[in-house]
């Protein structure tokens, strides 16, 4: 039986404004959150793969009490369980420090088979969080997949560059992302959303991973926002008025704002 960990994130809604706390750091609890569309990707991956033989997918996500949605949709998507791993410490813990919980949350699950991830988050963007994971765990990436083949132990994947495509196989215990070029994840079901109402979901906290709070948290990340700024509202836009010159009138306009 194939057991698959997929990583998830929560994170801020990107249709809605973000905002920065009074210590710089993403506003995740007084914002609408929802799970990362790009490890929506990861989740639909996993249950294509498991769906195709006999298997299991557990959710693991590393957050606020809020991040607790990010693990009851991808149950309602079809995952069988799931693992949230919160502590107060962790507030404003950067990649490093992310990639070591999760690789202490990896160990502490135990046996599994494949391990997969989006190829970033929707709020920071970063892309380094599964390699990160990958080397802590001693396990080989296989990063990017814009296309995901498991056959028994073996996996290959095939990552779409700008001018070029490669084909990429490993075997054994892996690391995977995949890149939103996989395929449309799925909608939850209304049976989907019900069933997912009885699927466990473990609470864990540092203590429980064995890790010290002097290791992560915003007082020992290696990465900090020193400043921000809300972004400039909109101006108005400028009227053109054909009388007959719209067309030049226009083009002068592009070129002044070097756009032609």
């Amino acid at each position: 039986m194939t057991k698959i960990v997929v990583a998830v994130k929560y994170v801020p809604d990107a249709t809605a404004d973000r905002t920065f706390s009074a210590d710089n750091t993403v506003d995740r609890v007084g914002v609408d959150g929802l799970l990362s569309e790009l490890d929506e990707y990861a989740v639909e991956q996993a249950l294509q793969t498991i769906e195709a033989g006999d298997g299991e997918v557990v959710v693991l996500t590393v957050g606020p009490e809020q991040a607790a949605d990010a693990v009851r949709k991808a149950l309602q998507m079809g995952a069988d369980s799931g693992i949230h791993v919160q502590d107060d410490a962790i507030h404003g813990s950067d990649a490093f420090a992310t990639s070591e919980i999760l690789a202490k949350a990896i160990e502490k699950v135990g046996d599994f088979d494949l391990l997969f991830f989006g190829m970033a988050s929707t709020d920071a963007g970063l892309g380094v969080v599964p390699t990160l994971v990958a080397e802590r765990l001693g396990l080989p990436a296989v990063t990017f997949a814009s296309e995901i083949t498991v056959d028994g132990d073996t996996v290959k994947i095939r990552r779409d560059g700008d001018v070029a495509t490669q084909e990429i196989e490993g075997t054994g215990k892996l690391v995977v992302s995949v890149t939103d070029q996989t395929g449309e994840a799925r909608y939850p079901s209304f049976k989907g959303i019900m069933a997912a109402k009885k699927k466990p979901v473990e609470e864990w906290s540092l203590a429980d991973l064995g890790l010290d709070a002097s290791s992560v948290g915003l007082d020992n990340a290696w990465t900090k926002v020193e400043s921000f700024e809300p972004r400039p509202p909109r101006t108005a836009g400028e009227i053109v008025t054909d009388e007959g010159d719209g067309g030049v009138k226009l083009v002068e306009f592009l070129a002044s704002k070097k756009f032609v």
